[in-house]
């Protein structure tokens, strides 16, 4: 097909793969092509290859790199090209690419014609000189060299085009870019009529879902031809400049997807790419007409249809550069004269109004003439789009397609809207998408009148095309001529031609509708409409608001720079009394001469001399001090909540965050590119003391430091961030925050923000969202917003379960009438129902006034311009008013009058010199200079220089003060060096002075206590979003007194219905239990040996988490919270409680408040403190009463804001952001009343960002959304104190990091430990082993000096005991004392739960990938037990990695012993002793994982679990060899297990010296100890270490941490080790790290950690029956048959507090419930009389029958009670029978070892299932008193009988029946009786 005459076919492209990059100048794979971008770099070019450029339509201002095979490349003559093409990628280094169809669609060229290689490759490339790649000569091919030659000669230079001809756009293009003008741009004012597109006032970037229009071929023509510009894209400013500032449009990048369906019922015009030449068609084409054609002038500009299409992928970026012309043969173009409509020449000169089309159904004309004139809007185009609603859209909202409106009910409703529109509102999409909404949900008839007051009619009925007409009249017949109707039958042409033939023939006094509505009825297209819009507000505001906030600054900037605001200052040089302002201040300076106004105590007429100004210096305040950071309630609250979720990360399962590797904590903060934020963050890191509580710096140092973790997204990030991720690589044990404050400022994607968005925009992207941020495992991402709704849309990086809320305000009962509250948005929009004479919130009406009288003068300037230049004329004239000249009082707003005032006046009624600050807020720079200059000129020349200050507030520049000023600041702080510069906002307290706040957007900042103004009367119509909104009115947000709010404030800009959340926010705060105080400087709190008493133990979570996350085990949020008593700290123990008691709960630097109290303490007390949490006090002058601060809206803010009162749109249903779109017009109606949580839900659904969004590529395919897992969302009020907030999250953060290191063990002294140590030392203390002579000549010591003991029945002996003394005698049911504990840093030899994950144990306790579950065997062991008389089978469940421990039969794999050592192997890698640990109930919790503990040496590791038990003990340790009780073992006690270990432990050593006999070896050389050790046993100690040279006898007491090997090897290696029965070591605490060397061995009860002789102790048996003391009794057993304990006292045992598991898990309830509200059953409650009616209890009878001897003493043995002399004579048995009774032991075995009884009275007798050993010869030895008491335990009430019968104990005992007692079971639980008696 030619090339020339070829008709515009669109060229469809092949779609990009999913997930591909789209962006232009990126291939698929997302590699920059670009020429600018590639340049330095080095590029690979193959042989036989070379590099050309091509140029794309889309982006002609750049040229993409590419390398192509030189055969298919002309020659210098254009000549001997192959055909075809072979190319490769020099982005991503595809090769192979053998058309150039597959290859453009690689390098998104995204062409709208076939793709040529003869089009779009056109230079070859060179390097230059400096080694940079560079743009060379042209390609020649030979086709175009003709045409090229053709196109040149036939178009000559206008004024309109640049003088000389660009070699770029050589070729085809032989135009050059600076082809299209505007008629204000200063290179075409000769020509009036340069070709533009409408299109070029519409930014499409700012709505995704806007139909893109097709670009449509152009030509040059000659006078008489016709042309077709490329359409351009609706971007640019009001007056046709575009996004660069210069004369021109920016084009359209990309052609259409049009839709299969349309709204309108003609025919669309269908365009090709401006590339491809045009031509009339050679057939009839879409979008033709046929008719006579017509000629067009050169100036004609195509506007495409628009119409309803399916959304498709908006451009990127467009292009800063209009497009280029395409020249070539030179055809008329038909184009029917219907369709072609004539801007009229000075429109907008002779109306004072630039039209603005707001686009509807149907076809648009082409325009030309004086397009510059006209606008082109497609603001409610979107909400026609109803028939492409997709069905899953209609089911969210509730609808049925039927539901959807017709085109005519949607011109009606248009309509509708425009009517009731004020002359001061401009039509907002949101607000008509809400009605259309409603009008489609089928209101009521009554309720839709209500609406829409223009018109009842419903406008679901359907309305006939002869009907519409006469039902649109009807409908504007009622807006007093604001809206007309305008009815045309061929095209919208006509009507549009019509209405701009009339506007410019108009006369000037004649007022002009508002809107005309054209409505096209066409029997051949249907029913089209669009609107004009005339009202010279609302042109205008729509036109302005198209424009995006850069590019209104930039139009602004473009204004200033070409003097167009002359006339404008010329006109503000006179008053409006024609005096010439600038020769009356030249006067009064004249005539006030030296004198300047006094700077304070004094008024504005008091002058003295300037030199004495200067010097005057303030009073001192009284009483001044330091700054205080201070950290209050609901800042904790917050901390507290973002530590929770971390936690949920943690326990979510994914392992995305493994809390318990971390053991410090780093940040960095990045801040937007503000100079006073950068100094503001720093300076509150600096006072928080963060930096000191993370051990990150010295305090001396942090003042130097503070800054280096605060760094600017400016230039320099780039470095800093490079060296925060190698510190994040370097570091894998430091857990690191980047906290991003201000999120919502800049999230403009990397590649976009390269491209044309400038230099500073994308860095965020780069920082927060670049690979090493996204992958790093030990670093959290925190993003912290004020409006965070550009976070949360459909493509949202951050899960909603990660966001962290601003809690709910404190009710105003719960608070003092003095405590200031948060004064925020919605604060101010409630405060218009005041009804007080000065609303916090204003509208200047005088102002406005004026600004429309101005408007209407100069209609060609933007309005902020004018705004600007009244404002400051407003202040000079209010200046000169209050100075100078009082008869311009009458020409300044009292608004403007009475702030002056105020500023000015208050610095002479205070004797300080104090005053207020305003704020006025100019966007602009240029006018923010122009600003202070004028005003700085204004106050200096009236002599007010020494009286306010005028700061210029650039987010890019320091604060620049007056030197006097600066010295009067210092003066007040009175503490600062002599170099101390203000360098915050906040430096400026008490400062009387006018900050211009400039920029973009307000950054952040924090303002003082003495900002009492706010200006905002800049802030307009430009300002529709409702970030860009809310943010400006932000700046105002404080905290104020409670006196000064007139009504009672609800939650803290939230609604009132969620107050009873509030209860639940506070109590759940309460949950979580970590240090809320600033801790004490924390250097030991990382060493291996200190402890630490911190105030909790855990975090509980108070915010929703998914349920997906909760889990069932122990997670970091619900682990036990245990708190330290109060108590000395040993040497290397740190005592950390660091709670406030009655303090506020606060962090102070300068005095912390060390004390006892727990957190929750000083948790309450913090609501009581009245300061602001945003910012650090000063204890010196304050207001009295902080006010609300007063500001003052334009009007268009202040109807958006103040919508309560005037019933519009609320600035909360504006679009949340420029970044972001609706992804439907239709959508639930979003209430003010939403909670931040549901909105963040609202936002998530609705809004989705746009492609230059950072969040935009987050998006896979259609559904998937990828969350990173550890990134969190902090969102709060604007200055409500968030920074505040995470830097105490960063503290507790590390805090519970610690914690996680530590572990609370019990720090319980030894009972009568001082006694048992004054005995004679037989052994020197530095022997490392016992000998066993002196061990065997020791006495045995019967007391237990095991802390648990103090609260049993001590054991009497003959020596004194302390354990009576002193005791308080009353009688108390149950022991309820907490056992102290203390907190302790993990050491490397810790035992561990389940919890624990590292790399070096993780094959120790989890399952390889390559096992399964299943890869255990479960193996039965039998044996016979005398005790239990009979055989007993046990279960092994023995993993396959641990059967080398076993041994097996060689048939069939039976299970015959497990594997013992000798005694004399000697394997320092090898533990010989197997260890049990008996455990019930601590699947999670217990301290099994041993593997560190032992470190790494084998070892046989056997847990011994109940049957019931054993899958879950299976799951979490399915790496251990686990021993199964049998069933009936279920609801027995511990000393069912030991017994059941000891027993299987000397079945085994039978069968091991048998089988090992058989190989030679002596039975006696077998290994016979077992360990049996608790499973709370955490940390093992060797006390009294010293080195050989520090054996003097002051040398102080030291312990170190050991691991359990080095404790277990040194016993086993014992000599003559097999000649002890026992072996143990004592309990630590920290009295015993103090205390002297004492004996290092003793003969004495051992507990818990026991190395158990089997051999030895064959006879002795624990109670199997027990549940408490089975330790104690077994003992007591031992010791009476002779065979030695040995304790080593130099090692010591920690046991971990854990508050789950054991004998506490058992709960006694009735058997029979009869209400689930039962109170708690009295011990006594435990027995009952056999036989009678009592309640039954399903607990088991030992166990009742334990309990009801500990809380029954007084009843049972009233004589022993506190009588140490007469003890209870127990026979065989030590029971607990409480602390206030001795219990002496006796056993009755022959040849037993016993206490020598003689001249001893005892005051009752104990028997407890006494066996044939004890007979009554053996009774009648012992002496008892009178009316001592016997108790008789049996099985049965018939052995209980003939255990009476054959101990004689009626003879010296009294019985009654009534003192037969049984416990509370039923007969099917097997009660035990028990027989008491008295002594006669």
């Amino acid at each position: 097909m030619s090339e020339t005459n070829s008709p515009p076919i669109p060229y469809t492209e092949k779609p990009a793969p999913e997930g591909s990059c789209t962006v232009d100048g990126f291939c698929q794979a997302g590699r920059d092509l670009r020429l600018v971008s590639v340049s330095m770099e080095q590029i690979e070019v193959p042989a036989g290859f070379e590099l050309v450029g091509a140029k794309s339509p889309n982006i002609p201002e750049h040229i993409l790199v590419c390398a192509v095979d030189k055969r298919f490349l002309p020659d210098d003559n254009g000549k001997n090209a192959l055909l075809g093409f072979s190319g490769n990628c020099v982005g991503c280094g595809e090769k192979g690419f053998r058309y150039f169809t597959e290859f453009s669609n690689h390098i998104n060229l995204k062409l709208a014609t076939q793709p040529k290689k003869q089009k779009h490759l056109k230079y070859y490339l060179v390097k230059n000189s400096q080694g940079a790649l560079s743009k060379g000569p042209l390609i020649i091919w030979k086709e175009c060299k003709t045409r090229q030659s053709a196109g040149l000669s036939f178009v000559k230079p206008s004024s309109s085009r640049s003088p000389t001809m660009s070699q770029e756009n050589g070729g085809s293009n032989g135009c050059s870019s600076s082809f299209i003008h505007t008629a204000d741009s200063p290179s075409s004012r000769t020509q009036t009529s340069s070709s533009v597109s409408l299109y070029g006032s519409l930014d499409m970037s700012r709505d995704r879902s806007l139909a893109k229009p097709p670009a449509v071929s152009s030509q040059l023509v000659t006078k008489n031809q016709a042309t077709a510009p490329a359409a351009a894209r609706a971007n640019g400013s009001a007056n046709g400049l575009s996004k660069s500032g210069k004369a021109g449009m920016s084009i359209s990048s990309q052609p259409p997807q049009l839709a299969a369906h349309s709204t309108s019922h003609s025919p669309g015009y269908s365009a090709a790419d401006p590339a491809m030449s045009a031509g009339p068609p050679k057939k009839r084409h879409r979008g033709w007409y046929p008719g006579s054609p017509v000629p067009i002038p050169a100036t004609a500009v195509p506007v495409p249809a628009v119409r309803p299409v399916a959304r498709s992928s908006e451009p990127l970026l467009s292009a800063p550069a209009p497009q280029p012309m395409v020249s070539g043969v030179l055809q008329p173009q038909a184009i029917p004269a219907a369709e072609t409509v004539i801007v009229p020449e000075n429109l907008l000169n002779d109306s004072g109004v630039r039209p603005v089309i707001l686009i509807g159904y149907g076809t648009l004309p082409y325009f030309y003439g004086n397009v510059g004139d006209i606008v082109v809007s497609p603001l409610l185009v979107n909400c026609y789009k109803n028939p492409q609603l997709n069905g899953k859209t209609l089911e969210k909202l509730g609808m049925a397609s039927s539901q959807l409106l017709s085109v005519e009910s949607m011109i009606l409703l248009t309509l509708q809207y425009l009517v009731r529109l004020g002359s001061d509102q401009i039509p907002l999409r949101e607000e008509f998408e809400q009605i259309v909404l409603k009008a489609m949900q089928g209101l009521p008839l009554q309720e839709r009148s209500s609406l829409l007051p223009g018109a009842g009619l419903p406008s679901c009925y359907s309305v006939s095309q002869a009907q519409l007409p006469w039902l649109a009249r009807l409908t504007a017949s009622v807006s007093k001529d604001s809206v007309h109707v305008l009815v045309t039958h061929n095209s919208l042409g006509e009507g549009i031609s019509e209405t701009l033939r009339s506007l410019s023939e108009i006369p000037p006094q004649q007022r002009l509708p508002d809107y005309v509505v054209v409505i096209c009825t066409s029997k051949m297209r249907g029913n089209e409409f669009c609107v004009l819009v005339l009202g010279q507000y609302q042109s205008r505001a729509l036109a302005e608001s198209m424009l995006t906030t850069n590019e209104f600054l930039k139009e602004i900037s473009y204004e200033l720079i070409t003097g167009k605001v002359s006339i404008l200052a010329s006109h503000f040089k006179t008053t409006w009394l024609g005096d010439n302002l600038d020769k009356q201040l030249e006067w009064f300076q004249q005539r006030r001469g030296d004198k300047v106004v006094v700077p304070f105590r004094g008024g504005v007429h008091d002058c003295v001399q300037s030199q004495e100004a200067a010097a005057m210096m303030p009073m001192q305040d009284t009483g001044s001090g330091n700054e205080v950071f201070q950290i209050y309630a609901p800042q904790l609250n917050v901390a507290r909540k973002l530590l929770s979720q971390v936690c949920s990360i943690a326990d979510s399962g994914i392992q995305s965050l493994d809390l318990g590797r971390f053991c410090k904590v780093d940040f960095m903060i990045l801040v937007p590119p503000s100079e006073v934020l950068f100094h503001q963050t720093a300076q509150r890191v600096r006072q928080s003391g963060v930096l000191v509580d993370l051990g990150l710096e010295e305090a001396a140092a942090i003042h130097q430091k503070a800054e280096k973790y605060v760094v600017r997204l400016d230039n320099d990030v780039h470095s800093k961030f490079e060296a925060f991720v190698r510190k994040v690589k370097q570091n894998p044990y430091t857990l690191f925050v980047l906290i991003h404050d201000n999120s919502h400022v800049d999230l403009t994607s990397l590649i976009s923000g390269s491209v044309s968005h400038g230099e500073l925009q994308g860095l965020a992207d780069r920082v927060i969202n670049c690979r090493e941020a996204l992958e790093s495992m030990n670093l959290l991402v925190l993003q912290v917003s004020s409006f965070p709704f550009t976070l949360q849309t459909q493509q949202s990086r951050i899960s909603v379960y990660n966001e962290v809320h601003w809690p709910l305000r404190e009710s105003i009962e719960e608070s003092g009438a003095e405590e200031q509250v948060y004064f925020g948005l919605n604060d101010y929009s409630r405060s218009l129902r005041w009804g007080v004479a000065s609303p916090v919130l204003r509208c200047d009406e005088a102002f406005e006034k004026m600004v429309n009288t101005l408007l209407e003068r100069y209609p060609r300037l933007h309005s902020m311009v004018i705004r600007s230049y009244l404002l400051i004329q407003q202040y000079t004239e209010a200046m000169m008013a209050l100075t100078s000249m009082t008869s311009l009082r009458d020409h300044t707003t009292p608004e403007t009058l009475g702030i002056l005032d105020d500023l000015i006046s208050m610095p002479g009624k205070d004797k300080s010199g104090r005053g207020h600050m305003l704020i006025i807020r100019v966007p602009s720079l240029q006018l923010a200079m122009l600003a202070r200059e004028r005003l700085e000129e204004v106050r200096d020349k009236l002599g007010l220089q020494y009286r306010f200050e005028i700061i210029l507030g650039s987010p890019s520049s320091e604060l620049c003060l007056a030197k006097h000023f600066i010295t009067r600041i210092k003066a007040w702080r009175c503490s600062e060096s002599e170099d101390w510069v203000p360098r915050t906002y906040e430096d400026l307290e008490g400062l009387p002075c006018i900050v211009i706040l400039t920029g973009k957007d307000p950054l952040g900042e924090t303002f003082p206590r003495s900002l009492k103004y706010c200006d905002l009367r800049l802030i307009d119509s430009s300002y529709l979003t409702r970030t860009a909104l809310e943010q400006e009115i932000g700046l105002a947000c404080s905290y104020t007194s409670r006196q000064t709010i007139q009504e009672p404030l609800g939650a803290m800009d939230l609604p009132v219905r969620q107050q009873e959340k509030a209860n639940s926010s506070e109590n759940d705060s309460e949950e979580l239990h970590i240090d809320l105080e600033r801790p004490q400087s924390n250097g030991s709190a990382v060493t291996g040996t200190s402890v630490g008493s911190i105030t909790e133990n855990g975090v509980s979570s108070s915010s929703a988490v998914d349920s997906s996350q909760k889990t069932s085990s122990l997670t970091f949020q619900n682990m036990a919270s245990s708190s330290a008593e109060k108590g000395a700290s040993p040497p290397g123990v740190k005592q950390g409680c660091d709670s406030q008691g009655s303090q506020p709960a606060s962090s102070s630097v300068s005095v912390p408040q060390p004390s006892s109290c727990s957190a929750s303490t000083s948790s309450s007390s913090s609501s009581n403190n009245s300061r602001r949490p945003s910012q650090s006090t000063r204890e010196s002058w304050s207001p009295p009463a902080a006010q609300p601060r007063t500001v003052i809206l334009s009007r268009a803010a202040y109807n958006l804001l103040g919508s309560e009162s005037t019933g519009q749109l609320h600035s909360s249903s504006l679009l949340p952001h420029a970044d972001v779109s609706w992804s439907s017009h239709l959508r639930p109606l979003f209430h003010r009343g939403l909670s931040t949580e549901e909105q963040s839900l609202y936002y998530r659904q609705w809004t989705s960002a746009r492609q230059h969004h950072a969040d935009c590529s987050n998006q896979v395919g259609q559904e998937a959304i990828g969350f990173h897992p550890r990134r969190l969302l902090l969102t709060g009020p604007p200055q409500v104190g968030k920074t505040g907030a995470y830097l105490q999250f960063l503290r507790i953060l590390f805090r519970m990091l610690i914690r996680l290191l530590e572990v609370d063990v019990y720090n319980e002294e030894e009972v009568d430990e001082d006694i048992s140590e004054s005995s004679e030392l037989t052994q020197p203390s530095n022997d490392q082993w016992p000998d066993i002579e002196v061990i065997s000549n020791m006495p045995f010591d019967l007391r237990p000096h095991d802390p648990k003991s103090r609260h049993t029945s001590p054991v009497y002996t003959e020596k004194p005991t302390k354990s009576l003394q002193g005791y308080n005698k009353e009688i108390k049911f149950e022991v309820s004392a907490k056992r102290e504990t203390v907190s302790i840093m993990l050491t490397k030899y810790a035992a561990h739960n389940t919890f624990h994950h590292c790399e070096q144990c993780h094959h120790y306790t989890e399952v390889s990938p390559a096992t399964q579950l299943s890869d255990t065997t479960l193996h039965a062991f039998t044996f016979s037990s005398s005790m239990l008389g009979g055989e007993v089978q046990l279960h092994f469940i023995i993993p396959r990695s641990k059967e080398n421990y076993f041994v097996f039969s060689q048939q069939g794999r039976q299970l015959e012993s497990m594997r013992l050592p000798l005694v004399s192997d000697k394997n320092a890698d090898v533990l010989k002793s197997p260890i049990f640990t008996p455990t019930t109930g601590r699947h999670e919790h217990g301290l099994l994982n041993i593997f560190h503990a032992t470190e790494g040496a084998g070892h046989l590791h056997v847990l011994v679990v109940k049957e019931y038990e054993m899958p879950l003990y299976r799951k979490y340790w399915p790496n251990h060899i686990l021993l199964v009780l049998p069933g009936i073992f279920n609801n027995t006690g511990v000393g069912a297990a030991r017994f059941m270990i000891k027993e299987l432990s000397y079945h085994n050593l039978e069968l091991e010296r048998n089988r090992l006999e058989e190989l030679g070896v002596r039975r006696q050389e077998v290994w016979p100890f077992i360990l049996i050790m608790d499973d709370s046993s955490v940390l093992w100690n060797a006390h009294n270490v010293q080195e050989q040279t520090s054996q003097s006898a002051d040398a102080s007491p030291s312990f170190k941490n050991i691991s359990l090997k080095t404790v277990l090897q040194h016993m086993e290696a014992t000599p003559k080790i097999t000649q002890y029965a026992m072996c143990g070591v004592r309990k630590w605490s920290c009295h015993l790290a103090a205390k002297r060397p004492g004996a290092p061995f003793s003969r004495c009860h051992i507990h818990d950690f026991i190395l158990l002789n089997i051999d030895l102790t064959q006879n002795v048996q624990y109670d199997l029956n027990r549940y408490f003391c089975e330790e104690v009794d077994f003992n007591l057993r031992a010791n009476s048959s002779g065979l030695l304990i040995c304790r080593f006292n130099n090692f010591s045992l920690m046991k971990k507090h854990i508050p789950c598991g054991g004998h506490k898990d058992f709960v006694i309830k009735p058997k029979i419930l009869v209400s689930e509200n039962l109170t708690s059953i009295n011990p006594s409650q435990y027995v009952c009389a056999p036989d009678s009616e009592h309640m039954l209890l399903a607990v088991p009878a030992q166990f009742l029958l334990e309990k009801f001897l500990q809380h029954s003493s007084y009843k049972l043995f009233p004589k022993a009670i506190f009588n140490e002399k007469s003890p209870v004579l127990a026979i065989d048995c030590y029971l607990n029978v409480s602390s206030e009774v001795s219990i002496c032991y006796m056993s009755s075995r022959p040849h037993s070892v016993n206490l020598n009884h003689e001249g001893l009275v005892f005051s009752g007798l104990l028997l407890y299932l006494c066996d044939s050993f004890v007979v009554a010869d053996l009774l009648k030895k012992f002496k008892f008193l009178k009316g001592a008491t016997l108790c008789v335990i049996c099985q049965d009430r018939s052995s209980l009988r003939q255990t009476i019968v054959r101990l004689e104990l009626e003879d010296e005992w009294q019985f009654r029946l009534r003192d037969e007692f049984q416990t509370a079971n039923s007969s099917d639980d097997r009660p035990l009786y028990f027989l008491t008696g008295r002594h006669t």
